[in-house]
């Protein structure tokens, strides 16, 4: 396949996974990338938000390219956005489903929510024990972080102890993120990153989406790969 594949997946409902999904493609979308986006979650919360985006925005929004599959769909679902971009961005369902097992196996990388909860820190070690099996390469990513930083801490402390990259970027606990996608926007559009209440999240997600990118290419340091407990 020719286009990059980056597959976002987390067993545990409710970890961010549609969220990273829509405003990474957004953000791609704004430098140039030609961005597919493919929901192979039975729930559908990405394909509604695109058809809200595609209602509200239309020719005013960054093209992306749409698909939706499962089971032995997602592979061909897969080859056919391949040949019309450059980034494949994929909605996993919140599950050890086999319907997310095409999208890790082609993928470049798989980035793995995790917001600063027990219930989150559990649910991560069986998703990236699939993702090795499957011989791809994870970026945990932290989503909802709060502005007090000791749970934080304590899950990046048991984190660490699983040797998986842990992106240094971080998406805090902000109402941007749903509110733009109640809308069908994003924070990364042109029209809201200056806006007052969303210049924090637009940063956020343009250094993550940097970040990811490098590490879908394989530029990613090991240094830069790990964020310092309490740093």
């Amino acid at each position: 396949m020719s286009a990059q594949i980056i597959t976002v997946a987390q067993h545990k409902g409710g970890a961010g996974k549609t969220t990273l999904v829509a405003h990474l493609a957004v953000s791609w979308a704004e430098i140039g990338q030609r961005v597919a986006i493919l929901d192979t979650d039975p729930q559908g919360s990405l394909g509604a938000w695109y058809r809200q985006r595609q209602g509200a925005l239309g020719r005013r929004a960054q093209p992306l390219a749409y698909g939706a599959a499962s089971g032995w769909r997602v592979r061909s679902e897969l080859d056919r956005l391949s040949r019309i971009s450059d980034v494949i961005l994929v909605d996993t369902p919140p599950s050890a489903a086999p319907d997310a097992r095409p999208s890790l196996r082609f993928s470049a990388a798989v980035l793995v929510p995790v917001q600063p909860s027990p219930l989150d820190l559990w649910a991560t070690k069986p998703v990236l024990d699939e993702v090795e099996r499957e011989r791809a390469r994870a970026l945990i990513v932290l989503t909802r972080v709060p502005a007090r930083a000791r749970l934080t801490n304590d899950v990046l402390a048991e984190l660490s102890r699983l040797q998986s990259p842990i992106a240094v970027s971080r998406l805090g606990n902000r109402t941007a993120y749903a509110a733009t996608l109640a809308v069908g926007a994003s924070v990364a559009d042109w029209s809201m990153q200056d806006e007052p209440w969303c210049i924090d999240a637009a940063r956020e997600i343009k250094a993550l989406s940097d970040e990811a990118l490098d590490f879908a290419a394989g530029q990613y340091g090991e240094t830069a790969a790990r964020v310092l407990v309490g740093a």
